[in-house]
């Protein structure tokens, strides 16, 4: 068992969520750094959408009560096992007794504890994915408390390789900054709403720097800055949204859906993230600055196509450690 002695802020079990339930107003849920979740993942020898733990800026505490092999993937909280350093992006063997202790973040906002087998929710909807909303998945539907036990499931036989080599990591991914970026770049496309906004909102929209406000979760990030206004005469019917909709409410400032996010919704969608910046997105931290940068279809896929790679580079790598045992 994985025994949680100090619970911090929201943490909670999640995996890559939900698909294919958008039209029973069931929402994605998962990882907001989905990222960091497979890399993590990848680093103990699991399938990389299995479940884990995302733990929120910090700080908490957890025992372990059995052999196994833990990573850390994204932000940095400055973590140790038993008083010994474990940096993000490395994998590690941990005995039975020994503490992980998740100090608070020292930049990033989400990191991500994979052990081989993955975590051992209960599936629901084909994810262990919790929806803290609707109260369901993960660990009874919440967030995580003292005195919860999560077990881990059973690692298959590449695992099983893994779990006898000695620690190793990978690099981060090339947009994750060591230090904390006062202001970040998040790439977008143009949305279906965008012309309903004036010339100057849309110049506003994109040469602005916009703050993250400490009201966000994983439902959305709300942001300030100046007053978006669309042109007058507009009424919208209530529509599909996705995570990476950037909607504008009629207070002007707005709001990007995360991964929690509602299914529909009746403000007009400016722009949409690209997907591989949703990751980057999660990890800007309370009272800094983004901004927006004008993208395209093609890009977009090109970029997942580069973090595609990348994992498949990490995957091939996995590969070669498995025999030196």
């Amino acid at each position: 068992m994985i025994k949680i002695i100090r619970a911090g802020r929201i943490n909670s079990v999640q995996d890559m969520g939900r698909s294919g339930f958008r039209h029973l107003g069931i929402c994605q849920s998962g990882a907001l750094d989905r990222t960091a979740l497979a890399i993590a993942n990848l680093l103990v020898g699991n399938p990389r959408d299995s479940a884990a733990i995302e733990f929120t800026l910090g700080p908490c505490e957890l025992e372990f009560t059995f052999d196994t092999r833990i990573a850390l993937g994204g932000a940095d909280f400055g973590a140790t096992l038993d008083g010994r350093p474990l940096l993000p992006w490395w994998s590690v063997r941990a005995r039975p007794g020994q503490i992980l202790k998740l100090n608070a973040a020292r930049h990033g906002m989400r990191a991500y504890l994979a052990v081989a087998g993955g975590v051992n929710a209960s599936a629901q909807l084909g994810s262990r994915a919790t929806d803290l909303q609707a109260g369901f998945g993960g660990h009874g539907g919440r967030a995580l408390t003292e005195g919860d036990a999560l077990s881990a499931g059973a690692p298959d036989n590449p695992a099983a390789a893994i779990h006898t080599t000695p620690s190793f990591g990978v690099r981060a991914p090339s947009w994750y900054e060591p230090d904390d970026a006062e202001s970040i770049a998040i790439r977008v496309i143009p949305g279906p709403e965008y012309d309903l906004f004036s010339v100057a909102a849309q110049k506003t929209f994109w040469s602005s720097s916009w703050t993250l406000t400490p009201q966000s979760n994983r439902m959305g990030f709300r942001l300030s800055g100046p007053e978006l206004k669309i042109k007058k005469g507009v009424d919208l019917l209530s529509h599909g949204v996705l995570p990476g909709v950037i909607q504008v409410p009629p207070a002007g400032q707005p709001i990007v859906l995360m991964a929690d996010a509602q299914t529909t919704g009746g403000y007009p969608k400016i722009g949409v993230v690209i997907g591989a910046d949703l990751a980057k997105l999660a990890q800007l931290r309370f009272n800094r600055t983004l901004q927006f940068v004008e993208s395209d279809a093609t890009e977009a896929r090109a970029a997942l196509r580069e973090e595609a790679l990348y994992l498949q580079q990490i995957e091939t790598a996995m590969h070669w450690l498995r025999p030196a045992r």
